[in-house]
């Protein structure tokens, strides 16, 4: 299961806007409690995010590192955790790891090389991300309104994760 960060996991700054302090850092309602369903049932949770802040200056590596510190503590505190966390720092176009490119999801892979993409999830709430997992084969679910066919929507990453759950449409990493 990928899951995007901001928007999907925590609250989401405004647009143009971002999250760049633990002070700023809030998890949405349920999200939490749908990570820890994902850990009781074996499905492997990867964050991965696109920060381009850390290339605007706007804030540093160890800026984000801290917040996703935060983010860690804060699942724990509520019986979840995420498997890995993996970010893109870069600016738009100056690397492979932004999404909609697949290097972060190509990173997961190689740490985690039981990851099949056609048996994964991409969840977002953006363009950015269902091209992402449109191009790894992956199965997307956009939380808001659906934009397109090969989508499913969710108003959240709990009534997303509840609804596959009870499907059965989740496996158990490895």
């Amino acid at each position: 299961m990928f899951l995007d960060r901001d928007g999907v996991i925590n609250e989401k700054a405004e647009t143009g806007e971002y999250i760049t302090s633990c002070r700023e850092f809030r998890l949405l309602p349920g999200a939490a409690a749908a990570i820890r369903l994902l850990n009781e049932a074996g499905v492997r949770v990867v964050a991965v995010t696109n920060q381009r802040g850390v290339a605007r200056g706007i804030m540093t590596t160890e800026d984000l590192e801290e917040i996703h510190r935060k983010m860690a503590d804060d699942l724990r505190r509520q019986g979840a955790h995420l498997d890995a966390v993996y970010y893109c720092p870069h600016e738009d176009g100056s690397c492979d790891c932004r999404k909609p490119a697949v290097g972060l999801f190509l990173q997961a892979q190689a740490d985690f090389p039981d990851i099949i993409f056609d048996e994964a999830f991409v969840i977002g709430d953006s363009d950015r991300d269902m091209e992402a997992g449109r191009r790894l084969g992956a199965r997307l679910i956009r939380i808001g309104q659906t934009m397109a066919l090969d989508e499913a929507s969710a108003p959240s990453l709990f009534e997303a994760v509840k609804g596959y759950l009870l499907a059965g449409d989740l496996k158990p990493a490895g």
